[in-house]
């Protein structure tokens, strides 16, 4: 069963990569769903909002932090995480 946090960040990313959030499966990249770094930006920061967390990510230097972005469930576990700190 899925938790609220996923299933708001499916949203999120299913909104960017104009697909059917039903589409997005756990184990897909963010390539495979079309993302760019443009795209992968404006769905971190629609993250960050909806959650009030900061995701630390710098897309000028992507492998220079620890946020995993390698898959949806990867991203899911990473806010599932700074939700978690938070309280």
């Amino acid at each position: 069963m899925a938790s609220a946090v996923a299933d708001e960040i499916i949203a999120i990313i299913a909104r960017q990569a104009m697909l059917d959030a039903r589409e997005v499966r756990l184990d897909m990249t963010l390539d495979e769903l079309g993302f760019d770094s443009l795209v992968l930006v404006e769905a971190l920061f629609a993250i960050e909002e909806k959650f009030d967390v900061t995701v630390p990510y710098n897309a000028n230097e992507p492998d220079e932090t620890d946020f995993d972005i390698s898959s949806v469930g990867a991203v899911i576990a990473g806010v599932e995480a700074l939700v978690a700190a938070k309280v």
